[in-house]
């Protein structure tokens, strides 16, 4: 695709929306900076880009890893200043039941790491006076959602992030999206033993960010179907929605419970 971003830093870029957003963005004259903590499956990411014709730079990096991503992105952006960065990193917890220590990596990965990747550019990009951030949040985010705490905490917070960096930077000619996604098909979605309506495939999703990011959107959700239900359901007080809530907690519990006695 012809884009107006030349230098792209895109985190979680071994597999998923990452590694197909890294693909619908490579190039000739872009230069894509993506990192992942799997080596092998980040080469091939570079590989497929490299393929395109885009200058490709990978690193090996835990967004966690406050220092380490400091450090890797001041030295990317002295040489290639970033005028878009994906935060897009995350992970999921397995199962229904969460425990403290698993409810704190969850929220350290998704929400930490979208810190430790917009943070450190966020002085350049006010000094060179323009630039792109897009966080990757999930409809999960406008709701928390029970059987998956860790997970909707994090994209709540996400999204309130971004929602609040845009105002503020927006004096310093810097752009903040938000993005929404719904289901997309992924290793991890393919365990789920519910029903993921209009579930996406990555290439899909990462044409629909794309075009929402050249087009300076500030919060790209969909399936729109699924962003409307989302966000008036967000907006309905927890009298008309916890029991409701419930009785989905319930069902995807017993479902998981089937799944796992038929694989045992």
């Amino acid at each position: 695709m012809t884009t107006k971003f030349r230098n792209i830093l895109i985190t979680g870029a071994s597999g998923g929306i990452g590694a197909a957003l890294a693909a619908k963005f490579a190039a000739p004259k872009v230069t894509l900076l993506l990192t992942g903590r799997d080596k092998k499956r980040l080469q091939n990411t570079a590989d497929a880009c490299h393929a395109r014709q885009a200058e490709v730079h990978t690193a090996t990096a835990d967004v966690t890893d406050k220092a380490t991503m400091e450090a890797l992105i001041a030295e990317w952006d002295k040489n290639f200043p970033v005028d878009l960065v994906i935060a897009n990193a995350g992970i999921s917890k397995k199962g229904t039941e969460e425990d403290r220590e698993s409810v704190e990596n969850v929220l350290n990965v998704n929400l930490n790491g979208v810190i430790n990747t917009v943070y450190p550019l966020i002085p350049a990009m006010k000094q060179r006076r323009t630039g792109h951030i897009a966080v990757m949040s999930s409809l999960a985010g406008f709701r928390g959602m029970p059987t998956a705490v860790s997970y909707s905490t994090s994209k709540n917070a996400v999204r309130a992030l971004g929602d609040a960096l845009r105002p503020e930077l927006k004096e310093h000619g810097i752009n903040v999206t938000v993005i929404c996604p719904g289901f997309i098909r992924t290793p991890l979605t393919d365990e789920n033993p519910f029903p993921m309506p209009f579930l996406m495939e990555p290439e899909r999703a990462a044409a629909r960010i794309a075009r929402g990011l050249e087009k300076g959107k500030r919060r790209i959700a969909f399936p729109w179907q699924m962003a409307l239900c989302s966000q008036i359901f967000a907006c309905l007080p927890p009298v008309l929605t916890d029991s409701l809530l419930y009785r989905m907690a319930k069902r995807k519990r017993r479902r998981l419970s089937r799944k796992t006695d038929i694989k045992s």
